[in-house]
């Protein structure tokens, strides 16, 4: 145990029956800048061609106003436990807060895609302390028969944030300006800091966590992580391995595993513990939790762009419809209390699985006449399906590890579930595009030009646009558009179905948790 650890006995002494008003508001602080945190991912995204438009962008450029987020969210959230050990659970956040509101600021007055990525930047940095640090104030302040409260809160910012991020940003966008999309932290961070200051009491850092520091770790994650997401992010724009780039990436990402790796032999006490891998419920946790947050952030990608593509709704109306899932998500994550003591938590995840691949099911089979209104059932079932499985998850993580190693568990969560949404991301494009190609090709060679009927449907056509080889030019365009057009619909299926089938692939996963008695409160390890 690290002289950190005996330094904060009101942090680590074992949570009493009831909680006290100010546990629960540092609860209530730390699900705040969760999430915060977690809607800024998605905050920009229905606004991303204006922002971009003003800043004097182009869209290649624009998507690193995303990038730049997520890529230094993931490399802080594993340094979040020797953060706090450093400073303290209280400096670190009030630290996260104000920095937070500092870089929204910077992201929000931006005059140029210069001072945009470095507000970014610094908005992932403070954001990623954030995230990890509401479930580690549940695991110590809570006792074990109100955890599952506490859980339910966090778990409502981690499942509607990315979720309300784009309906946010589109709607202040379209009735006042795309700058209050960053401006809107300001009052959020300074409830948060009211909130820390009342409910989350001084600790002391220990700032022999300098020197004692794996600084071979810290180097190793900052490149391995920062690499690997990046490569995620810009793989598919970069055509994978036919660009320099990203062998570059690729090399990077090697060599900062390796020197994770290594941290973990030389080390008095690595960044993150990879030891504690070695709990297999942690581990299938883990894996799991990758699994929802591919298929999480994967549905809240692939619908709005079905619906823009398809069915012609606006940025703004296609976030309506992928709202609907977060807000199904807060009546599910406060049954999840009174469920947890009747239901075996594996059988809830299980459940959880199976409603994510029945409701991408329902839409696997759609046509080019689907408008939203297809989708309600299926944004009910998935929302319903990740909330299920996110919940017993982080419950797992809690009472599989030590109240000392908590914070590095729910990192490792945290990470999880980003890399999941990204690797969904970058498969995602990748796939879009094989089908499309497949499902043109299909459909174009189904459609013979000797047919009498299809030059019959030509003529036509042609005489619809006029005379001449101009109006059989537009006659093949709008057939091809219609064919094009098919191949969307059949590829966005094709998507639809392999959710489905990735979550029931998962399931067997659910063997390898740590089961909790049904009626009885989950206990963490002290």
């Amino acid at each position: 145990m690290s002289t950190s650890a005996l330094a904060a006995p009101v942090e680590l002494k074992p949570a009493p029956e009831r909680a006290s008003a100010a546990d629960w508001l540092a609860v209530v602080a730390g699900t705040l800048g969760a999430l915060m945190a977690l809607l800024d991912t998605s905050v920009v995204n229905a606004s991303l061609p204006v922002i971009q438009g003003e800043i004097g962008a182009t869209p290649s450029e624009g998507t690193w106003i995303g990038t730049a987020y997520l890529v230094a969210e993931i490399v802080v959230i594993p340094l979040t436990a020797w953060l706090e050990r450093l400073l303290g659970m209280r400096r670190l956040l009030l630290g996260g807060a104000f920095f937070f509101t500092l870089f929204s600021v910077i992201c929000g007055s931006a005059p140029d895609l210069t001072v945009m990525i470095l507000g970014r930047v610094g908005q992932g940095l403070a954001g990623g302390v954030l995230i990890p640090s509401g479930l580690t104030i549940v695991a110590r302040r809570l006792p074990p028969a109100q955890q599952t409260v506490g859980l339910a809160l966090v778990a409502v910012a981690a499942l509607i944030g990315p979720a309300t991020g784009p309906v946010l940003g589109g709607w202040l966008t379209e009735n006042y300006t795309w700058h209050y999309a960053f401006f809107i932290n300001v009052p959020i961070c300074a409830m948060q800091a009211t909130l820390l200051l009342l409910g989350v009491a001084k600790t002391p850092g220990d700032w022999h966590e300098l020197s004692q520091a794996d600084w071979i770790g810290i180097l190793g994650m900052v490149i391995g992580l920062g690499a690997v997401t990046t490569l995620l992010e810009e793989g598919h724009r970069e055509l994978w391995f036919e660009s320099p780039l990203i062998w570059k990436l690729a090399g990077l990402s090697l060599l900062g595993f390796g020197l994770i790796a290594l941290g973990q032999i030389g080390a008095k006490r690595p960044v993150i513990r990879l030891a504690l891998l070695g709990n297999w419920s942690l581990t299938a946790s883990l894996l799991v939790m990758t699994v929802v947050g591919l298929l999480l952030f994967g549905g809240l990608y692939v619908v709005p762009q079905y619906l823009a593509a398809v069915a012609g709704y606006n940025a703004l109306q296609a976030g309506e419809v992928s709202f609907i899932g977060g807000l199904v998500a807060i009546p599910t994550a406060f049954l999840y209390p009174a469920a947890v003591d009747r239901i075996d938590i594996r059988w809830m995840i299980g459940l959880g699985m199976v409603l994510i691949a029945v409701g991408s099911s329902l839409v696997s089979h759609m046509s080019a006449d689907a408008s939203g209104g297809e989708f309600t059932l299926t944004q009910i079932l998935m929302g319903m399906g990740t909330t299920f499985c996110a919940l017993p998850l982080q419950q797992i993580v809690i009472s599989c590890v030590s109240i000392e190693d908590s914070p590095e568990a729910n990192s490792l969560m945290s990470v999880a579930r980003n890399l999941g949404g990204s690797l969904g991301l970058a498969g995602i494009a990748s796939f879009q595009d094989q089908r499309f190609d497949f499902h043109h090709a299909q459909l174009s060679s189904a459609v013979s030009a000797n047919d009498p009927q299809v030059q019959t449907q030509m003529q036509q056509t042609a005489g619809l646009f006029g005379p001449g080889s101009d109006g059989l030019t537009s006659a093949y365009q709008l057939m091809d558009g219609q064919v094009s057009l098919q191949a969307l619909v059949m590829t966005f299926n094709d998507m639809f179905l392999a959710f489905a089938i990735l979550g029931l692939i998962a399931l067997p996963l659910v063997l390898f948790l740590k089961p909790l008695q049904p009626g009885a409160a989950p206990m963490p390890v002290h």
